[in-house]
């Protein structure tokens, strides 16, 4: 057990002074977003970084250097993209699960211990713990979480090139009004997540190809 107030490092403290390191933090980012992919990062702390918090609660800029910093001292990091067509397939949760196992695979090093954010993932490759709200309060997840969302973003920002209309630099795939309101205007295009119910209903418009053109952000 270890004690909430025992600071962002205190899970990775207690299990390596059990011989379970190293530890790897295991988050996503892209869960609720109706278009774009899920992505999975998977880190292995080098050493302590300043700074480090939940990714949602950092601004841009702050994620953006706190990624740097952790892409060059991290002992590891693992980062698997799930696109739109594969979570229609399988469904958003089979996604998660499999992206997290595949995250932890991909790791250069193999990890005495997993934690990841929120919920267990079974069929890890060591040991593991699901902890509730965890890039809040391990660092290792606190990484993850930073490493994935900006890696997501700067995706989203790619597609808003291919698909102006629908202002994914600007929502990165959530269903704000403004997104809502372009889906019900042009229909979805290819990076939509089709199974997911604010698409479904946005139904009448066909479904924009490759070469889409369109008028800016929304």
């Amino acid at each position: 057990m270890v004690r909430r107030d025992s600071g962002l490092y205190g899970y990775e403290r207690a299990l390596s002074r059990r011989g379970l390191g190293p530890v790897a933090g295991v988050d996503e980012a892209g869960r609720g977003a109706c278009a774009g992919p899920l992505v999975v990062a998977a880190v292995v702390l080098g050493g302590r970084i300043d700074g480090l918090d939940d990714s949602k609660l950092l601004t841009a800029s702050r994620r953006e250097s706190l990624y740097e910093r952790i892409t060059a001292t991290a002992e590891a990091v693992s980062v698997v993209v799930i696109p739109p067509g594969e979570i229609d397939t399988r469904g958003l949760h089979r996604s998660n699960i499999g992206g997290m196992r595949r995250a932890v695979a991909r790791l250069p090093c193999h990890p005495g211990y997993v934690l990841t954010d929120g919920f267990p993932v079974p069929g890890l490759p060591a040991p593991s713990l699901g902890v509730w709200k965890g890039d809040q309060v391990a660092a290792c997840i606190a990484a993850a979480s930073i490493v994935a969302k900006v890696t997501r973003d700067e995706m989203m920002v790619a597609l808003h090139e291919r698909h102006p209309r629908y202002g994914f630099a600007v929502h990165k795939g959530y269903g704000t009004a403004g997104h809502r309101r372009a889906l019900s205007a042009y229909g979805p295009c290819p990076d939509h997540r089709f199974s997911f119910s604010t698409v479904a209903r946005s139904g009448a418009g066909e479904v924009m190809g490759e070469n889409e053109v369109g008028a800016g952000a929304v």
